[in-house]
């Protein structure tokens, strides 16, 4: 199965879910991440994934470009802007998961961004849990 993660910028929800994603399903999928206007792994991300064990360090912000004409299993947006913005691949219904932008300025940047993270590993444990990837 092919697994491609989607939020604009490509810096932080997505990127959490493809580090969550990659131990989880180990080598039952293949998984990666892109962005419509992709810019660099923001740092608390690759902290707060570290905090549980997972490296995201050498993880890079992609284009979705990148990705065109390559036929994916599962798209999944992780934020709204993502949902509007990135195109799909033809035939294959996205999945909208709709988390805050932790990076938003809104208080403690670590709390939100350990809250995001928690947010999305339950989404995929749920997805998980629904048979759509055997592990």
């Amino acid at each position: 199965m092919k697994v491609l993660f989607l939020c604009v910028a490509n810096s932080a929800r997505s990127q959490m879910a493809e580090g969550l994603a990659r131990q989880m399903f180990g080598d039952k999928a293949q998984v990666q991440s892109a962005g419509a206007f992709p810019s660099h792994v923001h740092p608390c991300a690759i902290q707060v994934m570290k905090e549980i064990g997972i490296d995201v360090s050498r993880q890079e912000s992609k284009r979705l470009s990148a990705f065109l004409g390559q036929n994916f299993d599962q798209i999944i947006t992780v934020c709204d802007r993502a949902r509007q913005d990135c195109p799909f691949s033809p035939g294959t219904e996205p999945i909208h998961w709709s988390f805050d932008d932790p990076a938003a300025p809104n208080g403690d940047e670590l709390t939100s961004f350990r809250r995001v993270r928690d947010e999305i590993l339950q989404r995929i444990r749920v997805f998980l849990s629904a048979d759509r990837i055997a592990v």
